[in-house]
């Protein structure tokens, strides 16, 4: 029987490679964001491999998420594995030049609309006693570098309320974990500095970062664990990156 699983941020980066990935190995999909043809041209493609699923919205508008979860169709209603993979960073400022803007866009995002997403998702889990969320989180929840004040501050979270939903849904022997990329080569960087493309390019040049692809193969590793297994929290990182700011370039 597929199990089925609900990803957010799923046009791009991680979250449309696990997708892919996951499509080609026996799980229904349900692929969730806001950028609705996207969503389309990605459920044309994955639907040749298994039953796929779209709901477009945007993870901080909580009455768009509850809603649309609730109204998935009777045959994408039963979801045994949340990942929570929609996330952004916005700005790279000191705190006190930092943009209250990007500061609202950061929390509204990686915190509070992973919350909304887990809330909508987590009942039905808790009345079969069973499911699996994976909350991908960020070298950035477990150091805190120069700039990166409240992005650091919103993964730290993050961190957290993985550690909280694996105690309080311990009971209804639901599995959670997070796993935690350093840098990925996505268009995360891009956003992060607000479309400039030759200075988000720069980021990855002089060494081979992680590639969307290598973070959904883990992801697909971590879901295909037996049952009784629980990969609870797992940092990734290139070769070359020792932390968030120390990486081995050849440049």
């Amino acid at each position: 029987m597929k199990k089925t699983v609900l990803i957010t941020g799923a046009t791009s980066g991680i979250g449309k490679a696990t997708a892919q990935i996951l499509a080609k190995n026996n799980f229904k999909i349900i692929l969730c964001g806001r950028r609705k043809e996207r969503l389309e041209e990605l459920e044309k493609e994955l639907s040749a491999f298994t039953d796929v699923h779209s709901l477009s919205f945007d993870v901080r508008d909580k009455n768009d998420v509850l809603e649309k979860i609730e109204a998935l169709p009777a045959e994408f209603s039963d979801i045994d594995i949340l990942i929570n993979n929609a996330g952004n960073a916005h700005g790279l400022d000191p705190i006190q030049t930092g943009d209250l803007d990007d500061w609202d866009a950061m929390i509204d995002i990686n915190v509070k609309g992973l919350l909304y997403v887990s809330k909508a998702v987590i009942p039905k889990m808790t009345a079969k006693k069973s499911g699996h969320i994976i909350n991908i989180g960020s070298t950035a929840a477990k150091e805190v570098y120069p700039n990166g004040n409240v992005y650091c501050g919103t993964k730290h979270a993050v961190d957290a309320i993985t550690a909280g939903m694996r105690i309080d849904l311990n009971p209804f022997g639901i599995r959670v974990g997070a796993i935690h990329p350093g840098m990925v080569a996505t268009e995360f960087s891009e956003v992060r500095f607000k479309g400039d493309v030759e200075r988000a390019s720069n980021v990855y040049k002089g060494f081979d970062p992680l590639q969307a692809e290598d973070i959904a193969d883990i992801i697909h590793f971590v879901v295909s664990r037996p049952y009784h297994v629980n990969i609870a929290d797992l940092v990734v990182m290139s070769t070359a990156q020792a932390s968030s700011t120390i990486v081995k370039k050849t440049l």
